[in-house]
């Protein structure tokens, strides 16, 4: 069982996110460095990483995103997003997007924790389905599937690993009860 000792989840508000914007763009930029479908590609920038999460941030400012951060002993290794901005028609609908775990706090249960918190937040906004894709075959996957997600199917080649290569992406639900 991995240990969740000394892990604390917070919701981030914009004042948070933006005080630990170096943070999350090292969690995303060492994510993209090993080689993690997660929209960038290679060569990715500590730089261009702060930027991806100052724009996330901006979301966060209009209510349209929740940024969960994950910290052990006081340094931010982890983060997970769920996008409430959906159309009209699907008020009870959100996306979770962007879990990342820094390489060197893997296998601790952060990831876990993580999605575990974004569920409880996208209920506490009055959720009740949440849709989310993933690289095919990916740990990722397997917690996923582990937390009680249902697995809708494969698309073949849907995204680019940072180094270009084609990755299939596996797409799946919850219903929040």
């Amino acid at each position: 069982m991995p240990t969740t000792g000394q892990i604390e989840i917070r919701r981030l508000g914009p004042t948070e996110v933006h005080a630990h914007l170096d943070g999350l763009a090292a969690v995303l930029s060492d994510c993209v460095a090993g080689g993690a479908s997660v929209s960038y590609m290679a060569p990715f920038s500590h730089e261009q990483a702060r930027a991806a999460f100052e724009s996330f941030a901006v979301e966060v400012e209009q209510g349209r995103r929740l940024l969960l951060g994950a910290f052990a002993e006081g340094r931010l290794v982890g983060t997970v997003q769920v996008i409430l901005a959906l159309p009209p028609n699907q008020p009870h609908r959100a996306e979770i997007a962007k879990l990342l775990v820094h390489r060197s706090a893997r296998k601790r249960g952060i990831a876990q924790l993580l999605m575990e918190r974004a569920e409880s937040e996208a209920r506490a906004e009055g959720k009740t389905l949440l849709v989310l894709d993933t690289v095919t075959g990916d740990a990722a996957e397997r917690l996923y599937t582990r937390l009680g997600w249902t697995r809708v199917g494969v698309i073949p080649g849907y995204a680019l690993y940072p180094d270009g290569r084609p990755c299939d992406t596996t797409v799946f639900w919850k219903a929040l009860h």
